[in-house]
């Protein structure tokens, strides 16, 4: 799982919050294949909370992915990452 707290600067209304986040959670999904989804502050026009996760039978290729999806999103997204969380578990 990967929990994300960002800053999305220079957003003026709720809408353009949504298209960005919107536009980060389906290249999340598409490119990474895994579930995403805003998880808090949607309320707030300047900060968002996102989680995603993702299934492996190996802990070493999910958490590898995760990591390519956090970095995807701090390089190519317009945003400003506060924070951020990779939890793994073995079953």
């Amino acid at each position: 799982m990967i929990q994300i707290l960002f800053e999305i600067p220079g957003v003026a209304s709720i809408k353009d919050k949504r298209r960005i986040i919107n536009s980060i959670r389906d290249r999340l999904i598409r490119k990474f294949r895994m579930s995403a989804a805003e998880i808090d502050l949607q309320d707030s026009l300047a900060f968002a909370e996102m989680g995603g996760a993702l299934v492996s039978n190996s802990r070493v290729f999910g958490e590898k992915v995760l990591n390519k999806a956090f970095k995807m999103i701090e390089d190519e997204m317009p945003v400003r990452i506060h924070d951020m969380r990779i939890h793994s578990e073995e079953f």
